[in-house]
C-alpha cells in the first residue's frame, strides 16, 4: 500500500487548490490522480498544462484516444486505462476502438494503426523511431507536427502513469466500471 497523501481542497497546498477546485467544477469530484499530484503544485500545474496542450493539438477524439491509451496500456497503468476509457466514452469515441486499444488488438483503420505504431515506437525506443515507422506514419497522412504532438501526449502520460504506479492511486468510482488489468 502506498503512503502518498490523497489531498482534498482543504488539505492541499495553497498553490494546488485552484486546480482541485476547477476539477470539482468540471467533474464534480477531485480525481484520485489530482488528489495525489496536489502534493506538488509544480507537478499538478505542469500536468494540467500538458493535458490542455495535448487536447488542443491537431488530433481528433479518436486520435487523442489512440495516443493516450496506447501509452497507458504499454505502461500498464491500472488507473489511466479505465480513466481514459471513460473519457473516450464522454468524447463519443467508438467503444470498439477503445476495446481494441485496451486489449492490444489491431486498429480499425490503416491511419490509426500508423498512429499507434509510431506512438509505440517512440515509447519503446525512447524517441528513436525507425525510418520505416516514420515513413509509414507520413504515408498515412500525418506530418512532422503530429510526431511532435505525440511527444507532447507522451510527456503528459509519463507524468500520470508514473505517479499512479508510485502512489498506487485507486481507480475513481466514476471509472470503476472500466477497470483493467
Amino acid at each position: 500500500m502506498s503512503n502518498f497523501t490523497s489531498h482534498t481542497v482543504d488539505t492541499a497546498p495553497a498553490e494546488s487548490k485552484p486546480i482541485l477546485e476547477g476539477a470539482i467544477k468540471q467533474m464534480g469530484v477531485v480525481p484520485g490522480l489530482y488528489s495525489v499530484m496536489a502534493e506538488s503544485p509544480e507537478l499538478i500545474k505542469a500536468y494540467t498544462q500538458l493535458h490542455q496542450g495535448f487536447t488542443n493539438t491537431s488530433f481528433n477524439a479518436e486520435e487523442l484516444t489512440v495516443v493516450w491509451q496506447t501509452i497507458n496500456v504499454e505502461h500498464e497503468c491500472h488507473y489511466c486505462v479505465p480513466a481514459h476509457t471513460g473519457i473516450a466514452h464522454s468524447m463519443e469515441v467508438d467503444p470498439a476502438l477503445t476495446e481494441a486499444l485496451r486489449n492490444r488488438q489491431p486498429m480499425p483503420t490503416p491511419k490509426l494503426q500508423a498512429l499507434q505504431d509510431l506512438t509505440l515506437s517512440i515509447v519503446r525506443e525512447r524517441g528513436n523511431a525507425s525510418k520505416e515507422t516514420l515513413d509509414a506514419f507520413y504515408a498515412a497522412g500525418y506530418g512532422q507536427k503530429q510526431v511532435l504532438e505525440i511527444v507532447l501526449g507522451l510527456s503528459q502520460k509519463v507524468i500520470s502513469n508514473y505517479v499512479n504506479h508510485l502512489a498506487e492511486t485507486p481507480v475513481d468510482e466514476m471509472f470503476a466500471q472500466f477497470a483493467w488489468k
